[in-house]
């Protein structure tokens, strides 16, 4: 399983499509062992350009904070699975307590007055 996190500097961006760049944490699903992290800068932004770009490298979870209903939508139509609701943590953090369990999700949407 490949999850990305948009990052600014080395935390979550709480604007999903404003990001820096992303990380990506790519997790054996059976062990839930961390097998490698890498990082991208996140290409200019553009509406519904993420979805494809994620799915391209091969992302299957997106853990973000606010997300538009338009950003949900596709990433659900590229068969992305999408955690939101997410704290401004390091990925190392989010990715360790969405595989404990402890990494709580809400609807959160994203109206572009977001804190960047």
């Amino acid at each position: 399983m490949r999850i990305a996190i948009p990052v600014t500097g080395d935390r979550l961006d709480e604007h999903f499509g404003h990001c820096e760049k992303f990380a990506f944490v790519d997790v054996d699903p059976g062990t839930k062992a961390v097998i490698a992290t890498t990082e991208a800068g996140a290409p200019e932004h553009q509406h519904g350009l993420l979805p494809p770009w994620l799915k391209e490298r091969g992302v299957t979870l997106v853990i973000a904070g606010g997300m538009g209903a338009h950003a949900r939508s596709l990433l659900q139509e590229a068969s992305i699975e999408i955690h939101t609701g997410a704290p401004a943590e390091t990925a190392a953090v989010l990715v360790a307590r969405y595989l404990d369990g402890t990494l709580e999700s809400s609807d959160r949407a994203c109206d572009h007055t977001c804190a960047h």
